[in-house]
């Protein structure tokens, strides 16, 4: 589903990664670890093409990221395609993003609307069937500024979930939230792992890693240190780098 190929990415002189492979398979959750700024939030960014990379190859089922080849080139695709492909890609951010004008409902009607053109009432048929999903049936009148952070953030997943994406990617997603609220956002990425969404999530959460990720890979500087089981990633680790990092977070 994700094909990484020693891709790089900088800003400026800052080369914020520096030769990235890693794959995710179809039904895989793949968890990132690492220190703030090791590029991880990044290339989450780069699998959307929310930032273009700068050099190796990223592709999504099989197509190149943001791009199209051509006689042996790669070749920018427009606003218009590149939208398309990124329908199929949910992303579920640190903050929540919602349209504080708009209910938790329309909310997550607006993307089947306006980008798969369904029907408003196909559109809230489904919203309600989510909302219900994530623990939240009850809620779907409200305003964001009515919720709590997790329920925001449990909003934002069933937003995510109505585009009927392939690959849900989740930046931090318990990171702007009480200690109190983690655990429930964290409980509907479990329920969706079990039903065997693809998924590529940047988190903190070792315990989560342990328990949820089919790989874990940690990060830092800029490359991917080590990879695997995360029972030995996480448990075990080879590399003095993860296993100073670890001991700093657990």
């Amino acid at each position: 589903m994700v094909d990484a190929r020693g891709v790089v990415k900088s800003f400026g002189s800052t080369q914020v990664l520096q030769g990235i492979d890693l794959a995710v398979q179809p039904g895989q959750v793949v968890c990132l670890l690492g220190p703030s700024g090791s590029g991880k939030s990044t290339f989450l960014r780069c699998v959307n093409h929310l930032e273009r990379i700068d050099g190796g190859r990223l592709l999504v089922n099989g197509h190149d990221v943001g791009y199209e080849k051509r006689r042996g080139k790669l070749y920018e695709l427009s606003e218009r395609r590149i939208a398309r492909r990124r329908a199929d890609i949910g992303m579920v951010f640190q903050r929540f993003n919602l349209f504080p004008h708009r209910t938790a409902l329309e909310n997550v009607m607006e993307g089947p609307v306006v980008v798969r053109r369904r029907a408003r009432t196909e559109a809230a048929d489904r919203g309600r069937e989510l909302l219900d999903r994530v623990g939240l049936a009850d809620k779907a009148s409200s305003y964001p500024s009515q919720l709590s952070g997790g329920q925001q953030q449990r909003v934002a997943i069933a937003r995510a979930l109505a585009m009927d994406p392939r690959l849900l990617l989740f930046d931090e997603p318990t990171s702007a939230l009480d200690p109190e609220l983690v655990g429930e956002v964290l409980d509907v990425m479990r329920d969706l792992a079990a039903d065997g969404m693809t998924m590529l999530v940047v988190t903190h959460e070792v315990g989560f890693a342990r328990e949820v990720a089919d790989v874990a890979a940690f990060m830092a500087d800029g490359v991917i240190v080590e990879s695997g089981d995360p029972r030995q990633v996480l448990g075990d680790p080879r590399h003095e780098r993860t296993q100073s990092f670890l001991a700093r977070v657990l």
